[in-house]
C-alpha cells in the first residue's frame, strides 16, 4: 500500500481526473467548497470513513466518550474521512489532530469544519474542511458508523478508496482501480512532458497535440 501511496502521491489531481473522465467515470471530484488547510501540501492515501449526526439532546460525556473511540479506531496510513451531516460544527482540532498524527493517520477530509487552525498548521496536519469555527462536537454530535460508504455532494466514497488533494482540488479514486488509475496517470504525465518538450523547441501545439495524443 507504501509503494502505491507512493506513486500515486507523485502525481497531481488534473491529471488524475483527466485520466477518470477518459476512463468513463463519473462524480469523482469532491466540491471546490471543500479546499486544505495548507494548499501547498499534498494529501494522499485510503479512506477511513466516518459518518454521524447532530444530536443537541446527547450529554458531554457520551459525545465525548464516543469521539474517543473514533481516534482509537482511525488506522494508521489512511485519511480520516468524515460526513457529520452538519456545517454547524468543527469536526477537528487540536488533540484530536495530534493524536490521529501520533497514531500515523496522514490528514483528514470534513465535509465540515475544523477549530484550533493555528495549532493544526503548527503540526503540518493537513485538513481539508469547509471552513472554521470555535463550536465544538461536545453534547452536540455522535458518530453512527465507520467504514461505511459516505456520500460527499454528488461523491460516493467507499472505505479504502484513495483520496488525492493539492492545489487543484480532491478526487476519489476507487480502491478497486487505484493501480490502473495510477499507472495511467504516470503514463499521461510521461506523454505531456513529451508535449511540453516539442512545444519549448517549437513545434506548433495543435501539432504536438496530433502526434502526441494529449494537451
Amino acid at each position: 500500500m507504501t509503494d502505491l501511496r507512493t506513486r500515486l502521491e507523485t502525481c497531481y489531481s488534473g491529471v488524475v481526473h483527466d485520466v477518470m473522465r477518459g476512463m468513463g467515470m463519473r462524480n469523482f471530484t469532491l466540491p471546490p467548497h471543500i479546499t486544505p488547510l495548507m494548499p501547498e501540501k499534498t494529501l494522499c492515501g485510503p479512506a477511513f470513513t466516518i459518518e454521524g449526526r447532530p444530536d443537541d439532546t446527547a450529554d458531554a460525556h457520551e459525545t465525548l466518550l464516543a469521539w474517543t473511540g473514533l481516534l482509537s479506531k482511525a488506522p494508521e496510513g489512511h485519511v480520516w474521512t468524515c460526513q457529520p451531516h452538519t456545517h454547524d460544527l468543527a469536526q477537528m482540532g487540536e488533540l484530536s489532530a495530534e493524536t490521529l498524527q501520533k497514531k500515523g493517520v496522514l490528514g483528514c477530509v470534513l465535509d465540515g469544519h475544523a477549530r484550533d487552525t493555528s495549532f493544526l498548521l503548527d503540526i503540518g496536519f493537513q485538513t481539508w474542511r469547509i471552513g472554521h469555527t470555535p463550536k465544538d462536537i461536545v453534547g452536540r454530535w455522535l458518530p453512527t458508523a465507520t467504514n461505511v460508504p459516505i456520500q460527499i455532494a454528488d461523491v460516493r466514497i467507499e472505505p479504502g478508496d484513495y483520496l488525492l488533494g493539492d492545489r487543484d482540488g480532491l478526487v476519489c479514486i476507487p480502491r478497486a482501480r487505484v493501480e490502473e488509475i495510477t499507472d495511467k496517470s504516470v503514463e499521461a504525465m510521461q506523454t505531456e512532458n513529451k508535449v511540453r518538450t516539442a512545444i519549448m523547441d517549437g513545434v506548433d501545439p495543435q501539432d504536438a497535440y496530433l502526434e502526441f495524443g494529449k494537451f
